[in-house]
């Protein structure tokens, strides 16, 4: 399942500063479930109102879409400007409010921070993936989980497979053996390129960089990361098991024009897995090219694509007449369900598994070395300022393999 972004509209800096750097709302949501001594509403906090941002708040809304004749979504919706904030410290200020559930869809490079202070605020929290751009980031995340497993909150992440219909029967018929011991996997996002915001004279490095946050390793994690998480996530989901070593390749050969950043536009790595089974993970932007977004895993008794169909002895496919909920909406249903049933999900540590495999690509394939899990785990490699703010900031070059070496902060990412 994929969901392609829509460039946001052109912004004023005002409202850049709204959408971007950290915008946040409060939604009144009637007749969800009782909550934390409230009779009828769920309140939720959005930190990150752009493409993403507004998709998650949708879908949490449309979760609990109920018939009536209040007017639908539309009516669900209560925003005033005093719980609407701007700037960077705005998750502070909607965390503080009197919000039940928070959602964390700024750029990934702010999740780990916004994570900890949802935790710590006692917010049940629903984030995006990838959840960090670097180790120190990722185990922030699964220090901030296991805080919330302490404290009884839920934690769901935007790696919507997990709660697809499909993913999750295939998933079950090979945990139980359908196509025997996986011994081989394929995983891909191969499709052409992304949109791109053309520098202004008025923006400084950092406001650049934000609007174009997809092209910064610092802010998206590069897009193995950002992107391709979902596919490996697959992998790791059907192995049970993260990566424990990776090689690759990778490189610049279409965005080459600065206004891209310094990102790659393909991948190829080879990871290798517990008791030595390997998954080829592929990822591309570029136009022009064929796209497959797809997973393929392949047993000692047979193969399937991970989401409706296996092949071999225990052949399997997806009854087409089922319907299949949309799982951008379906985690959303299970996050509120879990709360309810005082049984809160916690998928923190997971995702941060997956974030790290990406992670752990990425610098093999910028490194041209072997890069192990505790390796990387242990790393102090932390790519994102301590102060953001906006003014000057220098573009780290290009990886170059062979010479770049695992970086410690964003001043040589």
């Amino acid at each position: 399942m994929s969901r392609s972004r829509k460039p946001a509209k052109d912004l004023s800096r005002r409202e850049f500063v709204h959408v971007t750097a950290v915008a946040s709302a409060a939604l009144a949501l009637p007749g969800a479930p009782a909550l934390l001594g409230r009779a009828d509403t769920l309140r939720i906090g959005l930190i990150g109102c752009g493409g993403r941002g507004t998709g998650a708040a949708k879908d949490c809304l449309t979760s609990s879409e109920r018939e009536d004749t209040t007017g639908g979504l539309k009516a669900k919706i209560r925003v005033d400007d005093a719980h609407a904030f701007a700037g960077f410290d705005a998750y502070q200020k909607v965390i503080a409010s009197k919000v039940d559930v928070v959602l964390l869809a700024t750029p990934p490079a702010f999740r780990p921070r916004h994570l900890a202070a949802a935790i710590e605020a006692g917010k049940h929290v629903f984030m995006e993936k990838p959840v960090a751009v670097d180790p120190v980031g990722v185990r922030s995340v699964m220090a901030s989980s296991d805080r919330a497993a302490q404290r009884g909150l839920a934690i769901v992440a935007g790696t919507q497979r997990r709660h697809d219909a499909g993913y999750q029967a295939a998933m079950q018929r090979i945990h139980n053996g359908a196509i025997g011991d996986i011994v081989a996997a394929q995983v891909y996002w191969n499709q052409g390129g992304l949109w791109m915001k053309p520098r202004q004279p008025d923006w400084s490095d950092v406001e650049w960089q934000i609007r174009n946050w997809l092209y910064f390793t610092w802010l998206s994690g590069d897009h193995i990361v950002e992107q391709h998480i979902h596919n490996i996530d697959v992998a790791n989901w059907a192995l049970g098991a993260h990566p424990v070593k990776a090689i690759g390749v990778g490189g610049r050969q279409w965005r080459t024009d600065p206004a891209y950043g310094h990102i790659y536009d393909h991948f190829a790595i080879d990871f290798e897995y517990p008791n030595g089974v390997h998954a080829l993970s592929m990822c591309r932007q570029i136009d022009g090219t064929a796209s497959r977004v797809a997973e393929r895993l392949v047993g000692t008794r047979g193969t399937s694509d991970a989401h409706s169909v296996i092949t071999g002895a225990a052949p399997w496919s997806w009854d087409a007449q089922t319907p299949r909920t949309n799982p951008y909406v379906q985690e959303h249903a299970d996050l509120i369900a879990s709360i309810r049933a005082g049984k809160p999900l916690n998928e923190g540590r997971q995702v941060a598994e997956t974030t790290l495999s990406a992670i752990m690509g990425r610098e093999a394939a910028y490194t041209g070395k072997e890069i192990t899990w505790d390796e990387l785990l242990n790393a102090e490699q932390d790519l994102v300022p301590a102060d953001v703010k906006f003014g000057p900031m220098p573009v780290a070059p290009v990886a170059m393999p062979g010479q770049t070496v695992l970086a410690r902060s964003w001043r040589s990412a």
